[in-house]
């Protein structure tokens, strides 16, 4: 039994070699979730804050339009849980919105999800120290009652509200840190990065897209320097088990 055992491994390498994302896979690619193109493309009227994106867009005009509304039919979230919501930090969220919502440039963070609303997330995308500071600074006055927006709303009247044991503080009681605001708000969608605009290495919510999208950089960047080899331990921990059993089996 060894010969067609080494055999199985050959074809099961090969296989699984085939199917590694490569650099080139995560560049330029929307995420199969609830509102997303199938792929990017121009979109020349994207409303107000996602019109940074309208050469290259995963989002719909009519995607962006929601993106600005309270409470919004994309998600029906509402951001005035405790009271309305600075309007310094509501365009924090909507530019977060539409950064999800548009850029093609995420693919490095794709990941898959067992949703009923969505396939794939993003995880840990390393967003720029700028934007974080600013992002919590700007909502340092606004109330929240919770630090993972993600789960655990009453949502038994459409929209989402506080649970009744959670009391509405300004956001820094929750949130003491711009890191703990970008890394725990959408459970770990962002990391907080030490790396600033124009590094190449963090990603930016807000840019001119008169000087271009910096983002398209950062992704290719990422793409390549985290595509797994054949021999790295991601990679080849399929391997040596795929091994494993056949030597048993052999």
């Amino acid at each position: 039994m060894a010969q067609p055992g080494w055999g199985l491994l050959f074809l099961g390498l090969l296989a699984m070699a085939h199917g590694l994302p490569r650099g080139n896979d995560l560049l330029n690619v929307c995420m199969d979730a609830k509102h997303h193109k199938i792929q990017p493309g121009p979109e020349d009227d994207l409303h107000r804050q996602c019109s940074p994106w309208k050469k290259n867009a995963c989002c719909t005009a009519n995607t962006s339009i929601a993106a600005h509304e309270d409470a919004s039919p994309l998600y029906r979230f509402n951001y005035n849980h405790c009271g309305t919501m600075g309007p310094a930090c509501k365009r924090h969220f909507v530019q977060d919105t539409c950064l999800y919502e548009c850029s093609p440039n995420l693919g490095p963070w794709i990941r898959p999800v067992f949703s009923s609303w969505r396939r794939e997330r993003v995880l840990n995308v390393p967003l720029c120290k700028e934007d974080c500071n600013q992002w919590w600074e700007d909502c340092r006055t606004s109330y929240t009652c919770k630090e993972n927006w993600h789960k655990g709303w009453n949502w038994t009247s459409g929209i989402n509200k506080c649970p009744v044991e959670a009391a509405c503080h300004p956001f820094p009681f929750y949130f003491p840190t711009p890191a703990s605001l970008c890394e725990n708000v959408w459970s770990h969608s962002y990391s907080a990065s030490s790396f600033g605009r124009g590094s190449g290495k963090c990603i930016q919510m807000w840019f001119d897209p008169a000087q271009g999208n910096p983002n398209e950089a950062v992704a290719k960047y990422y793409a390549f320097a985290s595509a797994p080899g054949i021999f790295s331990w991601g990679a080849s921990f399929p391997f040596l088990a795929l091994t494993l059993l056949l030597l048993l089996w052999g």
